[in-house]
């Protein structure tokens, strides 16, 4: 028994000297009912229950430490912990995670999740490292759908001439200038008022996003183009993270993989229920044919083809390999 209460003893001592009071601050550009902020709640509950309370998570929604690109040079500069954006921010720095955004590409759920917890998702976070970053996996934001504010998008056609305010990527820009619309680039935080003051006549994100940010007030039409499946991806300071000691470490590592189902789970019910929802405030909802679907793939496919000769070879060998073994 001594012996038995001199190791607790000693386990109790390295884990007090292993995991320090930390308190974490955990950036998004989401608002706090949206599935990316009941990721961070969850992420936090389960810091906090495996660190015993010492690695405290401390959110801060709705771009309040600034849009995408500024979390990103903070997380970089270590004045920031942790933040949650889209993938395609990270296009910028590392250009290869502009495959995660070709469009028409992803089908389902259960492909996005193969293709991003796997081999493929993972070549792409050992890049992060050396651009100051790090990255504790992938949440779902959801298949991205656009609104407007003039007409229904049923077929490639519908798309022309539309000012589409879309996140500030090249893939993106590319795409719905090869459908003939008038793609902007903007901050995130700007869409609302500039949607209102039809700066733009539409935009494209996912259901949840759009019910969350109230964008039925200013556009009228939602169309399930389905055209990019987003994920979200849990980004660490590595500044941070090289002060953490392997037993915090592996503490954030669990905690995010639990956190992870869960995130997937509410974020893709939230998207159903939300196109009820957005039907109920007014909005009129379609959804675009197979045949129509297959012509909007066969128009943006010069457009992947180019970024794809622009990108790392074994990269987009490897993202080709991991497709074609999630469609089966």
């Amino acid at each position: 028994m001594a012996i038995a209460a001199a190791g607790l003893l000693a386990t109790t001592a390295t884990f007090a000297q292993d995991v320090q009071e930390r308190t974490i601050k955990f950036g998004h550009l989401n608002n706090t009912d949206h599935p990316v902020s009941l990721g961070v709640k969850k992420f936090a509950e389960v810091l906090a229950a495996k660190s015993g309370g010492k690695l405290k998570v401390q959110e801060f929604p709705s771009n309040q430490l600034g849009n995408e690109l500024q979390q990103q040079s903070a997380l970089q500069g270590g004045v920031q912990e942790m933040s949650a954006p889209a993938t395609t921010s990270l296009a910028g720095i590392v250009k290869e995670f502009g495959l995660v955004d070709f469009p028409f590409a992803v089908s389902s759920y259960a492909q996005a999740d193969a293709l991003l917890d796997g081999p493929f998702g993972q070549a792409l976070l050992a890049k992060l490292p050396e651009k100051g970053l790090v990255s504790l996996g992938y949440w779902d934001l959801g298949f991205r759908n656009v609104t407007n504010s003039k007409r229904p998008i049923t077929k490639p056609e519908d798309l022309d001439g539309l000012k589409i305010r879309v996140i500030p990527n090249p893939v993106f820009l590319d795409t719905f200038k090869a459908f003939h619309a008038n793609p902007v680039p903007m901050p995130f935080a700007e869409l609302y008022g500039a949607l209102e003051s039809k700066a733009v006549d539409g935009q494209e994100n996912p259901f949840a996003v759009i019910l969350s940010n109230k964008f039925y007030e200013v556009n009228k039409y939602v169309s399930a183009t389905n055209h990019v499946y987003a994920a979200n991806i849990i980004l660490v300071s590595k500044k941070f993270w090289d002060r953490l000691s392997p037993t915090e470490q592996k503490m954030m590592h669990d905690a995010a993989n639990e956190a992870r189902g869960y995130q997937r789970q509410v974020s893709r019910a939230a998207a159903q229920k939300a196109v009820g929802e957005l039907q109920a405030k007014g909005m009129q909802y379609n959804e675009v044919s197979p045949a129509e679907q297959a012509r909007m793939r066969a128009i943006a496919k010069p457009v992947t083809d180019k970024f794809a000769a622009s990108y790392d070879p074994a990269i987009v060998k490897l993202y080709q390999s991991e497709l074609a073994k999630g469609a089966k």
